[in-house]
């Protein structure tokens, strides 16, 4: 078992082993965010699902009102114009034919793949590179579409595509250390009720069993759910 270097001991100790108000809760993980890089903040929800049953998935969406803070490498597999109007809209990548073969043979220089509904047959062959990285497209997370030109915007803006994974927890980074406690609130907020919103109908019970926030290098914190979903949103 590894042993934990005094910096993550001594921070370790600042938190308290019960859940946290929500702003409490962000406060102290911006307060021991203190690595010599901007920190990425992240959220960890175990849900009461089981993701191997098809109406207890979880994969959707969400649009951060504050970004992520972070750049989104963007590979778009479309064909004709649309190639030139992708990489005009911002995609780092854009491609038929030549880019499915390329991400083929593992060429995965991108955070994001968008395709347009005429190139999914070719990229369903991809399934087995890019479905193990989180990578294929899907009409449901909004990244199989024919508005690239959109897509491509809102992504870049903090739209993030999001699943629980096999274990049922959902893991979304939501803003850096160098973001307000009160944007980082706001971003939270709105995951949390992206969420709530997209409950799979075959949730059974306690559907929120915890959540937690941390940083890059930092240890993490228990958020009292309920107080999160008690805030109101203005607007």
């Amino acid at each position: 078992m590894s042993k934990l270097s005094k910096r993550i001991t001594a921070l370790s100790s600042k938190v308290e082993d019960r859940a946290y108000e929500a702003l409490d809760a962000i406060k102290l993980v911006k307060e021991n965010a203190n690595a010599k890089f901007d920190e990425t903040i992240e959220a960890h929800a175990r849900l009461g699902i089981d993701p191997k049953y098809t109406d207890q998935q979880l994969r959707t969406t969400v649009a951060l009102p504050k970004g992520t803070g972070q750049s989104v490498r963007i590979a778009v597999i479309t064909r004709g114009e649309k190639v030139a109007e992708a990489k005009a809209a911002g995609a780092e990548l854009a491609g038929d034919d030549d880019l499915v073969e390329r991400i083929n043979k593992g060429e995965m220089d991108f955070d994001l793949l968008i395709a347009t509904p005429d190139m999914m047959p070719k990229v369903a062959k991809l399934g087995r590179v890019l479905g193990p990285r989180g990578l294929m497209p899907n009409p449901k997370a909004g990244t199989v579409t024919t508005d690239l030109i959109s897509a491509i915007k809102e992504f870049k803006a903090g739209k993030l595509e999001f699943r629980a994974d096999r274990a049922g927890i959902v893991h979304v980074r939501f803003g850096k250390a160098s973001f307000s406690s009160d944007d980082l609130l706001e971003n939270l907020k709105t995951l949390q009720e992206a969420i709530d919103r997209n409950k799979p109908s075959g949730a059974k019970g306690r559907y929120w069993k915890s959540l937690y926030v941390t940083s890059t290098m930092g240890p993490s914190v228990e958020v009292d759910v309920t107080s999160l979903q008690d805030i109101q949103q203005e607007g």
